[in-house]
């Protein structure tokens, strides 16, 4: 007979202290590590421990009590769904200190090494639509919110079947925390260029409604994979589709749909794509094929000009890696006659 599992404690009354790395918040009860996603310092709050470890707790708020003074309301309304920004509902000046905090702890009390005085973290000057390169999963089966769920029509037998129909929805955005197989629809996301927003959800819309099958995570099929904006300080903006041919046909439909996108947006200058029939969603191995345009992009930065393709890195805030450039050519203290590597 299997043992009883004890119920996990709910805490109450607990003030949470500092950030933490990955997101979240940190607090102590009795010694106890406790760490805690979508909360701030200051909050006061009560607590469901949801894992409990020798070392430490993981826990979420159940009920804020009352809410710390530097805590300021998110931009976006999937904050806390989607697992991309951890941290809009602290000011930016707040997060920066924070960082810095982490890397000075990480450096001295855990590494055990002196360090000299820190400079203070160059901020960036952008904290929207900062980004030049960002991606979105396609799935058939969309990840709800409890409320969202608790809003989808019933059926008089709430059996499993008609469960997993009321899930069968397709979209295309962003992962959920600790999910691989979990997509949440996005309709606005803040970190790039609003062009962005519109290309996305015009794909959405259009396969949506034409019955294209959407990737199941899972089971592996589904023609529309995912899709990789780019853009750059020149002006050009990059579209590269992941599809997984299924059957006959699947190629014909996704170069209609790629004709549609650029009938509706010329200013993409380098529309590729490639038929992916891995397990994951990386391309480095994989030939891609030009469908429009050029198979490139080019940032400039100074008097210098990047070839940027659909496999290359690149810092993904432009202006801030000017600015990471300068830093670094600072401290190396170059004299102009030194060949350099950037490794």
């Amino acid at each position: 007979m299997a043992r009883k599992r004890k119920p996990l404690p709910l805490l109450e009354n607990i003030t949470i202290e500092a950030v933490a790395a990955e997101g979240k918040c940190i607090t102590r009860v009795d010694e106890q590590v406790i760490f805690v996603p979508f909360c701030v310092p200051g909050d006061v709050v009560d607590l469901q421990v949801v894992k409990k470890k020798h070392k430490y707790c993981e826990a979420k708020v159940v009920r804020f009590i009352k809410k710390s003074e530097v805590r300021q309301e998110p931009m976006c309304e999937h904050f806390g769904i989607c697992g991309g920004c951890k941290w809009q509902n602290l000011p930016y000046e707040e997060q920066i200190k924070a960082k810095q905090k982490q890397v000075e702890d990480q450096l001295t009390r855990i590494g055990k090494i002196e360090l000299p005085e820190f400079r203070p973290i160059m901020g960036s000057v952008k904290t929207q639509e900062y980004r030049n390169k960002i991606e979105f999963g396609c799935s058939n089966k969309r990840w709800f919110t409890a409320e969202e769920l608790a809003q989808l029509p019933q059926k008089e037998d709430d059996t499993v079947t008609s469960l997993k129909e009321r899930h069968a929805q397709n979209a295309i955005g962003f992962h959920i925390t600790g999910a691989f197989d979990k997509i949440y629809p996005i309709k606005k996301c803040w970190l790039m260029d609003d062009l962005c927003n519109e290309i996305r959800n015009f794909v959405f819309e259009y396969a949506d409604s034409h019955d294209y099958t959407f990737y199941d995570l899972r089971e592996q099929h589904g023609l529309l994979r995912n899709m990789m904006i780019r853009n750059s300080n020149t002006g050009e903006w990059m579209l590269v589709f992941q599809f997984h041919y299924d059957e006959e046909g699947d190629e014909q439909r996704a170069l209609e749909l790629m004709q549609q996108v650029a009938d509706k947006f010329p200013q993409i200058t380098s529309l590729m794509y490639v038929n992916n029939q891995k397990g994951n969603d990386t391309i480095n191995d994989l030939e891609l094929s030009l469908f429009k345009g050029n198979d490139h992009i080019y940032e400039l930065m100074e008097d210098l000009k990047f070839k940027v393709g659909p496999k290359s890195f690149y810092q993904t805030n432009t202006e801030q890696a000017y600015h990471l450039y300068c830093v670094a050519r600072e401290f190396a203290n170059l004299t102009g006659d030194e060949l350099v590597y950037d490794l």
